[in-house]
């Protein structure tokens, strides 16, 4: 029987109603979504007798306690020049004070400017192996369009210590569901059993407009007109953030981001860097 902290961070069945809308639009395939599933589930299996999914959920837990700033990256155009900002003003000791969650190409970013990553959560699309080594928890999600990255990964799957895995789907005893879309809205949905109120969530990168960032996948050099799918899926993720907020308790700010909705907090740079020193 799954123990109490693993129960806690599955909502599948609350979340089933929009997993059923989300897999209707875009026509997924279930069976795909439970093989990708089943596949991560016996590589988790695989590892050794010292990874257990409810010592690994604790800790990333006690690490969140320890920070009230929690900032997620996401991968939108605005991601490189806010971060940029954030360094030239205040150096790289600043993001130490801070909760660091990368949604999956956005820690290419972070490695690559040398700030510190406390968590990658990704479908493996938009990271390199390198990423492996950079951070102290993965949050992988399997999904039915991912077996083969599930596949090219194994290895760092097998190797990785402090792994989670996730799926849209039904959970296993070693995968949850904590409900969520895409890899920056699932950060979200993740934290929110684990939220104290005392903390507070700053999206950074989380534009959700037409353009998505250079950083959303490996091959793009620069940023681009996302596809029509692509718009689909992050207008989805603006919807789930709204169903989301009126869950919680915490305050969410997206910093250095164009306005999408009267429903969300927006914030400066400056701004941020103000309330974040109280």
């Amino acid at each position: 029987m799954a123990s109490n902290l693993i129960d806690r961070m599955n909502y599948y069945r609350e979340f089933k109603e929009w997993y059923l809308i989300i897999r209707e639009d875009f026509n997924f395939n279930y069976q795909k979504d439970r093989d990708s599933r089943d596949y991560l589930s016996i590589v988790l299996k695989n590892k050794t007798d010292a990874w257990n999914l409810e010592q690994i959920l604790s800790s990333f837990k006690d690490v969140m306690q320890q920070k009230n700033l929690i900032v997620i990256y996401g991968c939108g155009p605005s991601l490189e020049t806010t971060v940029k900002a954030l360094l030239n003003i205040e150096g790289k000791n600043f993001f130490n004070n801070c909760l660091n969650l990368a949604a999956d190409g956005a820690s290419v970013l972070l490695r690559e400017k040398g700030i510190h990553i406390d968590g990658i959560f990704s479908d493996l699309d938009g990271i390199t192996k390198k990423e492996f080594e950079v951070t102290n928890f993965m949050i992988i999600h399997a999904h039915g369009d991912n077996m083969d990255k599930l596949k090219y990964f194994t290895l760092e799957l097998l190797k990785f210590k402090k792994i989670i895995g996730t799926t849209q789907v039904e959970p296993l005893e070693n995968i949850i569901n904590p409900g969520g879309f895409t890899d920056g809205d699932r950060i979200l949905y993740f934290l929110r059993p684990l939220l104290k109120p005392f903390h507070k969530i700053i999206l950074i990168g989380m534009d959700f407009k037409k353009v998505v960032g250079k950083y959303s996948k490996l091959d793009m050099v620069k940023d681009q007109e996302g596809s029509p799918m692509k718009q689909k899926k992050l207008q989805y993720a603006v919807e789930l953030i709204k169903w989301l907020k009126n869950k919680i308790i915490n305050e969410i700010y997206f910093v250095n981001s164009e306005f999408i909705t009267k429903e969300f907090k927006y914030a400066s740079i400056n701004e941020f860097l103000e309330f974040s020193k109280l």
